[in-house]
């Protein structure tokens, strides 16, 4: 019996140790480098268990939900639009952070494919010797040059994780607040609490494993013609729009073809000022 004990609290233990943590930060942008009165304010979370980090967007996981739901009713059901268009996000990656090989993993969406690639550059820290408090929690100030920003980090070891939001890590503790120096881009932490397991995350189309710098040479073909890019994806996820049944059977209709390309456009208009500069 004495042993029967035991193990069930070795059990408990090991239960308890293998539940994952969510926390919750604010994240405020200005994506817009032309209007910087559009503030743009949404959670995200970053959940951590043993083996490894997610950080992504909290509408995200909701939309995903709602969709699911459609999907698992038939689609009879419809999508409401105006609670689909409230879940918008700014955030459209989520980004893993492996514990095990300190593996740094960024996933995006470009045009109908899902595009990964490894992080290749390291942050640099510098610790400086200020404290103050945020919240319930004792800070310590940090500094680093990454992706073309400079960022000031504050980061507590009353926790016992070495992580952060976005592609922050290498600090000893967990960033509570990080803000660049030009006030365009802010991770704050809100709160925190404990979830049974990662949500499942739904993927749409291809997933493309590229380098850090193919990836940039995709974006950069979208954002200078989505229209030619989105056709190149043949064979890509999700519901395609009518084509024409011309020769030209691999493109899209005149009419359809205008409203995709202005709506993108348009996207990427209003992203002008995205978290990496370089």
């Amino acid at each position: 019996m004495k042993k029967l004990g035991i193990l069930a609290l070795a059990l408990l233990a090991q239960a308890s140790f293998a539940q994952t943590n969510r926390f919750v930060y604010q994240v405020t942008s200005k994506p817009d480098i032309n209007n910087k009165s559009d503030i743009k304010t949404e959670n995200a979370y970053l959940d951590i268990s043993a083996e490894k980090s997610m950080f992504y967007s909290e509408n995200r996981i909701k939309r995903d939900s709602i969709m699911k739901a459609n999907f698992q009713s038939g689609g009879g059901r419809g999508f409401n639009r105006e609670q689909m268009d409230g879940l918008r996000t700014n955030i459209n990656y989520s980004i893993e952070k492996n514990k095990k090989d300190q593996k740094i993993i960024y996933k995006d969406r470009l045009g109908r494919d899902q595009y990964s690639y490894e992080e290749d550059r390291p942050l640099n820290w510098k610790i400086l010797s200020e404290t103050t408090k945020i919240g319930d929690y004792k800070v310590q100030k940090a500094e680093t040059d990454f992706g073309g920003r400079k960022w000031t980090a504050w980061f507590t070891t009353d926790l016992p994780y070495q992580d952060g939001p976005y592609k922050f890590n290498g600090l000893p503790g967990l960033v509570v607040k990080a803000e660049d120096s030009t006030g365009d881009y802010s991770f704050d932490l809100m709160k925190n609490y404990k979830i049974s397991d990662f949500p499942e995350m739904r993927t749409f189309g291809n997933v493309m494993k590229v380098k850090r710098t193919d990836y940039l040479k995709q974006q950069e073909r979208f954002k200078t013609d989505p229209m030619s890019f989105l056709n190149s994806q043949r064979g890509g996820g999700g519901i395609s729009p009518p084509r024409s049944q011309g020769g030209g059977g691999n493109q899209f209709s005149p009419e359809v073809r205008k409203r995709i390309e202005d709506g993108v456009k348009d996207e990427i208009k209003k992203s002008s000022n995205p978290i990496e500069l370089k």
